[in-house]
């Protein structure tokens, strides 16, 4: 077997999805679940002035929110904690304009943070232990902010401010000098922003389009055709939806093959590589319903 590095791939949610629960949209009063991002229907769509409206409301009451209860919690001041990390700001233009980018979702939002977080702190600490650290802050910094990169990449968390938060906790003093405490405040203020989010943009708007992944969950390799069949049907729409494999193994290589999307009557075939949002599924499942 050649040595083909170019060729490696890993996708972590292969892994991951087959164990996760589907969603419990049923279980939830739709009240509730509407602020958490389900729809039965498609959403109409919004002119972009209602849409930089909601983004101005929801980025002031986001930071503002944040700012407060940084203010306003003691052990922030005793640590001498900036009133917010500037990585927020990026964090907030795609919370609440760009709400339907995989970055924007709270799987990227949160972990995303929280991920690299903890490899700027791990950095700024390792650095600090050489006797020139000061004179290799701009290493570190390099350093952390590719690492953060990599790992959110390598588990499917990319979210771009994220990578100035690693950065910032490297490079600047104020932040730096938070050490682990760092980890608490990024959290608070995720879990702050993800909730001005949810309420403000579920008005008008649709937010999260997904809470984890855009791909199926629960399918397992030893489940029956009959429950992988049920599996891969869409849940909000009914659509007959069914995932085609676009890589294989072919004499122990890696094969990749040309995507397609195939309609028939009552069944859509969609390569596994694809992101269909509901609205999209919904659009498909009706047109193979007319052949």
């Amino acid at each position: 077997m050649p040595f083909e590095p170019s060729k490696w791939h890993f996708e972590i949610d292969e892994y991951l999805n087959p164990w996760l629960p589907a969603a419990p949209w049923k279980h939830i009063p739709y009240p509730v679940a509407h602020f958490l991002g389900h729809r039965p229907r498609p959403q109409r769509p919004l002119g972009n002035i209602v849409m930089i409206f909601w983004a101005f409301i929801g980025v002031f009451c986001a930071i503002m929110i944040i700012e407060a209860a940084s203010h306003a919690v003691p052990s922030f001041q005793a640590h001498g904690a900036p009133i917010i990390i500037g990585s927020f700001g990026a964090a907030a233009v795609l919370e609440f304009y760009a709400i339907e980018s995989p970055l924007a979702q709270p799987r990227s939002a949160i972990l995303g943070q929280l991920l690299s977080s903890i490899v700027g702190v791990a950095i700024s600490k390792l650095f600090a232990l050489a006797p020139v650290s000061r004179e290799l802050t701009w290493v570190g910094g390099s350093l952390s902010c590719a690492c953060a990169v990599a790992i959110m990449a390598l588990t499917g968390t990319v979210h771009p401010p994220a990578g100035a938060t690693a950065l910032l906790a490297v490079v600047d003093e104020s932040v730096a000098r938070l050490g682990w405490f760092l980890l608490p405040i990024i959290t608070l203020g995720c879990v702050l922003m993800q909730c001005v989010a949810l309420l403000l943009n579920n008005i008008q708007r649709r937010f999260p389009i997904y809470w984890w992944t855009p791909a199926e969950v629960g399918r397992r390799k030893h489940q029956p055709q009959s429950q992988q069949d049920h599996n891969d049907s869409d849940i909000d729409t009914g659509a007959k939806l069914e995932r085609t494999t676009t890589r294989h193994l072919e004499e122990g290589k890696a094969v990749t093959e040309e995507a397609k999307l195939v309609i028939k009557r009552g069944h859509v075939l969609v390569p596994d590589t694809m992101y269909l949002t509901p609205e999209e599924k919904a659009f498909l499942e009706e047109l193979s319903e007319r052949l």
